[in-house]
């Protein structure tokens, strides 16, 4: 799948199930008037809204290479990524948190015992179409490849946001379920400003963990150590490549490494190849009994090893770019 589209599916079937999720938990919030039912309302919000910000660093990230962003704008994504991250810090976390200590700071939970059916009905719809829209982003965060942990460390962080977000927002709605039991059960509306507070803290843990995951695109990510060491050998296969003195990789886009290597340069197989091909010999047998011919020949051969060099440079580009699909662009410099 295109690193354009990427993750566009499972955020538009996340944005659509979390607007009905939304309404519904909010509703249920008003009338029961339960803080951890309140925390749920304002779970799936913010869900919504970050859903719609993550769209839009899709949207954005689409646009093609340009005079301003030589390698296009990819790194979009993991802006408006990292900026619903915070959205669910300060506004899911944060409201969650402080209204349910408020509430159980002045004991004004009301007891959800009449409503109870209806917000565990509430609750289970919510709890199936967050698990439904949960496994969809699994699915592509998993592709054709073996689960492990593995596919999350390379995930796309919009397709990986709703994974988390989805997986927070199933342990939420458990949470709430339980909440509302214990106050159903014992009559103790505290249960429920402590499921909101648990509610609140999972919204947290998952804001920083999606931080720290886009910020390591936004800083340049590098590639992973063994894809590094693969391209290394590769380029020491190079006849013309004595050593490497500097390497250096960077993520433009999901799937997609900017390369950068600095290396000690051996023409001798090139000249070698001039030699081989015998065009030098001739040349030089039309022009050895004229002097200002040989210079010519000469000054049109330090013409001639800068094109050879560029079009070897070239090639070994070419070459990476088929081997290592995730190298978009590759800089190689002589020193």
């Amino acid at each position: 799948m295109s690193s354009h589209t990427h993750g566009k599916i499972p955020v538009i079937a996340a944005l659509l199930g979390n607007t009905l999720v939304t309404v519904l938990k909010t509703i249920i919030a008003i009338i029961s008037g339960s803080t951890s039912m309140f925390a749920e309302s304002v779970h799936s919000f913010a869900d919504t809204l970050n859903q719609s910000l993550l769209l839009i660093g899709i949207k954005r990230s689409k646009r093609p290479a340009d005079d301003e962003r030589g390698y296009g704008y990819g790194i979009e994504r993991f802006f408006w990524s990292l900026i619903s991250a915070c959205g669910i810090l300060f506004i899911g976390a944060g409201v969650t948190v402080y209204h349910s200590i408020d509430s159980l700071l002045r004991n004004s939970g009301h007891n959800v015992s009449e409503f109870s059916y209806l917000s565990f009905l509430i609750l289970l719809i919510a709890l199936l179409v967050e698990g439904a829209t949960l496994l969809i982003a699994i699915r592509e965060v998993k592709g054709d490849r073996r689960f492990s942990r593995k596919i999350f460390a390379d995930a796309d962080p919009v397709t990986l946001a709703v994974v988390y977000e989805d997986g927070a927002a199933v342990l939420g709605v458990l949470i709430a379920m339980l909440a509302q039991a214990l106050v159903y059960i014992t009559g103790n509306a505290s249960y429920d400003a402590v499921g909101g507070i648990i509610v609140g803290l999972l919204l947290g843990t998952l804001a920083v963990i999606l931080i720290i995951k886009n910020h390591q695109y936004l800083i340049g990510k590098p590639l992973d150590e063994d894809t590094r060491e693969d391209i290394m050998d590769f380029l020491l296969k190079d006849p013309c490549i004595e050593q490497i003195l500097e390497f250096k990789s960077t993520a433009i886009d999901v799937g997609k490494y900017r390369i950068f290597a600095t290396v000690e340069w051996n023409g001798s197989p090139l000249y070698e190849e001039i030699y081989d091909a015998g065009d030098l010999r001739e040349e030089f047998d039309e022009v050895k009994d004229d002097y200002s011919e040989f210079a010519k020949l000469m000054l049109k051969m330090l013409d001639r090893i800068p094109r050879l060099v560029g079009n070897h440079i070239d090639k070994i580009e070419k070459n990476m770019k088929e081997r290592f699909p995730e190298v978009a662009y590759v800089d190689i410099e002589i020193n």
